[in-house]
């Protein structure tokens, strides 16, 4: 079967010994990828959040302004999105467009989600010199990059920039252009990663109180119904297309026991079932928020009237 032959070679590519590899980095010839283009931000963020949790605990306590469970939340996420573009899963991808696509799913819906809900902007302030924070404040929240943010930082702009992004770089040209450009490639990564972290962030944090907060609660909710509908029609076309969309991806599929077709259905599978699943229970679990606060408010609106609640 074709799913039980590309399960058994990754298992087998995650023990194999160093091999010729298309490494972005061209620094090791293995499974490993190294590519400094992707890893210098991952790890200067990493030691940023760190330094800055580790400054704001000193001054609030222990588990105080970042919270116990924010702090497992993003160096969990932190670590699969570090594993997805350095493991012999991206070394994988370069060769399969179901692992590519397993690469992507990942970042996506991983380590973003984990990684926005850590809400990683204060620690990232405070990891700057004390001097420099209150500057650093103004200039985010001020001005034209105030302005941008505020444009972004909305459930439906959020939406569009990350449902762009996925089928933009499923579209042939560009999709061409990450596979013989490796500036394009890394360009791919960021772009998916970041439009999705900033989804799941306006999701977890939008702006707003009161009816403001509750009415972009119900906007969010929206926002997860209409992305499961776009990410899983790209999904299932990529599963029941009679013909393979990206000649170049599956030149390698045979020596995985897949033929160019069955990679790709392979791959619209995991877009398709498994990705729409997580955005499905990400949607309950917004639907509940939101509700859950609408009856919050309405039971303190009855109790301030001085009428009795059954």
């Amino acid at each position: 079967m074709p799913a039980l032959s590309f399960v058994s070679t990754f298992l087998l590519v995650l023990a194999a010994a160093p091999a010729t590899a298309h490494d972005l980095s061209g620094v090791l010839n293995s499974t490993w990828s190294y590519d400094p283009w992707l890893l210098t931000p991952l790890y200067v963020v990493g030691i940023s959040f760190y330094v800055g949790t580790q400054r704001i605990w000193q001054t609030a306590g222990f588990g105080h302004g970042v919270q116990v469970r924010q702090v497992a939340a993003f160096w969990t996420g932190w670590l699969v999105l570090g594993l997805a573009i350095t493991s012999p899963l991206h070394w994988l991808g370069e060769r399969l467009f179901s692992a590519h696509m397993i690469e992507h799913e990942l970042m996506m819906m991983v380590s973003a989600p984990l990684m926005a809900y850590a809400r990683i902007n204060g620690a990232m302030l405070w990891s700057l010199p004390r001097g420099w924070r209150p500057a650093a404040g103004r200039v985010l929240t001020s001005g034209v990059i105030g302005a941008c943010w505020c444009a972004i930082s909305h459930p439906v702009t959020a939406t569009a920039l990350h449902g762009l992004a996925l089928w933009l770089w499923h579209a042939l040209p560009f999709y061409r252009l990450a596979l013989e450009n490796v500036a394009a490639h890394r360009l791919q990564h960021i772009t998916f990663f970041l439009t999705a972290l900033l989804f799941w962030w306006v999701l977890f944090y939008g702006r707003g109180t009161g009816r403001s907060m509750r009415i972009r609660d119900g906007i969010s909710v929206a926002c997860l119904f209409v992305t499961v509908l776009h990410s899983g029609l790209l999904g299932a076309l990529l599963t029941l297309s009679p013909r393979v969309w990206f000649p170049q991806q599956g030149l390698l599929a045979a020596d995985f026991g897949l033929t160019p077709l069955e990679d790709q259905q392979l791959a619209g599978l995991v877009m398709w079932i498994p990705m729409g699943t997580l955005y499905t229970c990400a949607g309950l679990f917004f639907a509940h928020r939101w509700l859950s606060r609408s009856s919050r408010t309405a039971a303190a609106r009855l109790s301030g009237t001085g009428t009795l609640v059954q």
